[in-house]
């Protein structure tokens, strides 16, 4: 994990002056997230979705359609879907549960502009035990009451769904997989793919034995300084390689 450094010397989220220069840099930033979820096996057949507001029509937001490849999806790829469910921009469909999802979380949190979710294999696995995860390092005390599990078999998606997000940086869905929040993809990519990593070390700490949690103020201190602003500056690296290893990815 990246450690904290002076604020002043630390890269930042980028400002816009152009809505048509910030819509091109969300979709960016959204089809790197897709080809880095695919890189490391978050992607099952055709479920799972990751979605960013547009800046200008804010009751919309891009997406995947329905069927594509995370590890083939470009700019060119993505669709544009309103709160209704029509598609005004692109082609093909969308999943029908990304519609269940993502309209309420805008609706109700016009801070929240990306949201990420797939049926990853230890995300998916931790949610079937229905607790929340334990700061036994210190990736996740990044979450430590920071996220939380909803039964959304039980209370649905949609506004309760919604309702549940909080402060949040991500959600548990009972035996189901992981959601998780951001201002921008890059931050909502990143609590993920921390998130589901720390499902992994969790699993494997219990499968040979009890594992000693950082102590309350500590796994505190962690989660406070793990910002919106650190969580997009740990998705750097990873957006960096993938545009470096797939210079097809913004046709």
């Amino acid at each position: 994990m990246m450690s904290e450094a002076p604020k002043a010397n630390r890269p930042a989220p980028p400002q816009f002056d152009n809505l048509e220069d910030e819509r091109e840099h969300r979709k960016q930033r959204l089809v790197a997230a897709f080809r880095v979820f695919s890189k490391y096996g978050y992607d099952e057949g055709v479920m799972g979705h990751i979605s960013v507001r547009d800046p200008i029509k804010t009751d919309h937001y891009w997406t995947n359609p329905l069927a594509l490849s995370f590890n083939l999806i470009k700019t060119s790829d993505l669709v544009l879907q309103n709160h209704k469910g029509e598609i005004v921009h692109g082609h093909g469909y969308v999943h029908g549960g990304a519609l269940l999802l993502h309209p309420p979380i805008q609706k109700l949190r016009p801070d929240i502009n990306a949201i990420a979710h797939t049926h990853s294999i230890f995300g998916k696995t931790w949610c079937s035990l229905g607790r929340k995860l334990d700061p036994i390092t210190t990736e996740s005390a990044v979450f430590y009451q920071a996220h939380d599990v909803f039964d959304s078999f039980k209370h649905g998606e949609g506004e309760a769904l919604a309702n549940a997000v909080g402060n949040n940086k991500g959600l548990l869905l009972k035996n189901h997989g992981l959601v998780t929040f951001g201002k921008t993809v890059d931050e909502a990519a990143y609590w993920f793919i921390s998130m589901e990593r720390s499902c992994q070390a969790q699993l494997l700490a219990e499968a040979v034995g009890k594992p000693e949690l950082i102590e309350h103020e500590r796994a505190q201190q962690v989660s406070n300084r793990f910002t919106s602003d650190m969580g997009w500056l740990n998705f750097q690296p990873y957006y960096d390689t993938i545009v470096k290893e797939n210079p097809e990815l913004f046709q």
